[in-house]
Parts: structure tokens; C-alpha cells; sequence
């Protein structure tokens, strides 16, 4: 992310810090971020690449080796080897460690309360799509804000899917990260989900495992302020061409 004087200077279009965000262009880096559960600020931010956002969909490249941020306990243990029981009371702190594996296509839709990710393996073999639940997505001037909600569904190339994180979305809601109302939406949310599998409507239908990223991006930068609040902001930066 740049300030608006280095975002002109880079061939970016400069945004009014604080102004309405409009749509981003191809090739524009945003940040995507996940604010934390039942606490302040936010605990995961993933700089991406603007594929596609028009009025019906954000699509965005998360590239391998981007500098992310992602929750740590507070001795800089990992969540995923913690025992289930205690890993959403243990202290909790954030690093920054880069994306590792292939890259990830992030599509979502305004308003839906989940997004729908791709992941290939090496030499580009499509491996699956993954439903995220989480809050529908707050824009602003430099990317999108949400929540995480627990519960996901793996769906693959065959049309199976199956549920996934459910002892994890039932302990959440154990250690008071989610409330009854909560959990009821969530799992609504995610039932409608997976109705919209069962039809395979867009993006299933779509022909996105065969999408690449454009060779000349370059990797998004994780700026120092990354978590900064919303209102506070420079313009998106450009990724140059030519």
C-alpha cells in the first residue's frame, strides 16, 4: 500500500483517504482482512491482487509467498497444535509469515455471507473449492473487512463436498465466540451454501479452475499499518505492465 503521493508517482489512480472506494481495477493490491472474534482489531490480513470486482463479485489473487498476517498463541506456538479444548482461551498474539503452497483465488459476492475460495496443486492441477463462512465483507478505500465464522465445506471437481471445522465451529461457540443467534445464522448461511452446491450454481458452474494470474503481477506487499482502522487510508497500488 502506498500514500497517495507514491501511489501516482507508481501509476496508481489516487483515492480520497477516506472517500467512497468505488471499484478496484485489475492488478490493484488490497488488503484482506479478518477481524478478530469476540475482541478487538484484527487478527488475519492477506494482501491480495484485484482479478475482477464489478457489482456482482470480488474475485482476488492471493499469491504464494505473500507476507500475511495470521494468529499466533502468545509464546508463538501454533493454534493447529493446540488440544481443541483449549485453543480459543489460550493468549493470543499476531505474526507475520508468508503464504506457503500454491496460490489462492478468493471469489465473493456483495452481501453473501461467505466466500468461495480455489486451491490447485503443483503444475496447476485443480485440487477443490472451499466455502468460508464468515461476514458478509465491509469495503473500504484499501480492501475488505470480515469475520471469520468457524464452519466451512470442501467441494470437489466430482460435485462432493463435505463439512468441515464443525468440532471447531461447536468449540467457538463453547468458549463464547459465537452466541446462539450467532450460530444460528451461521449454520443457515452455510446450509444455504451448500444448497447452492447441490445445484451447482455459479461460481461451481464457472470456469474459474482454469483461471491463471497474470505473470506480471508482482507480490503484494504487507504494509507496516496493516491493521489500520478503515477511515485511514491511501489509494490502492498499481501493479505496472509495461
Amino acid at each position: 500500500m502506498t500514500t497517495e503521493t507514491d501511489g501516482a508517482a507508481r501509476g496508481g489512480t489516487a483515492r480520497r483517504p477516506g472517500g467512497p472506494p468505488g471499484r478496484w481495477r485489475p492488478g490493484d493490491q488490497i488488503l484482506w482482512r479478518y477481524r478478530t472474534n469476540n475482541g478487538p482489531g484484527f487478527s488475519v490480513c492477506r494482501p491480495v491482487t484485484v482479478v475482477q470486482d464489478s457489482p456482482g463479485l470480488l474475485a482476488v489473487w492471493l499469491a504464494p509467498g505473500t507476507e500475511c498476517v495470521r494468529p499466533a498463541f502468545a509464546d508463538g506456538s501454533r493454534l493447529d497444535d493446540e488440544p481443541l479444548a483449549t485453543r480459543y482461551t489460550r493468549p493470543r498474539t499476531t505474526i507475520r509469515a508468508p503464504w506457503t503452497g500454491m496460490g489462492v483465488l478468493k471469489l465473493a459476492e456483495p452481501g453473501r455471507p461467505w466466500s468461495v475460495w480455489l486451491f490447485w496443486e503443483r503444475h496447476w492441477r485443480f485440487k477443490n473449492w472451499y466455502v468460508n463462512l464468515e461476514a458478509p465483507r465491509d469495503r473500504w478505500a484499501g480492501g475488505v473487512d470480515s469475520e471469520d465464522h468457524f464452519l466451512d465445506i470442501a467441494v470437489y471437481p466430482d460435485r462432493s463436498w463435505e463439512w468441515l471445522d464443525e468440532d471447531e465451529f461447536a468449540q467457538a461457540r463453547e468458549a463464547g465466540l459465537l452466541d446462539a443467534g450467532q450460530a444460528r445464522r451461521v449454520r443457515a448461511a452455510a446450509e444455504d451454501a451448500a444448497r447452492l452446491i447441490g445445484s451447482w450454481g455459479p461460481p461451481f458452474s464457472q470456469d474459474w479452475p482454469r483461471w491463471r494470474p497474470d505473470p506480471a503481477w508482482p507480490v503484494p506487499a504487507l504494509p507496516r499499518d496493516w491493521d489500520r482502522p478503515q477511515s485511514v487510508t491511501g489509494p490502492p497500488q498499481r501493479t505496472r505492465t509495461s
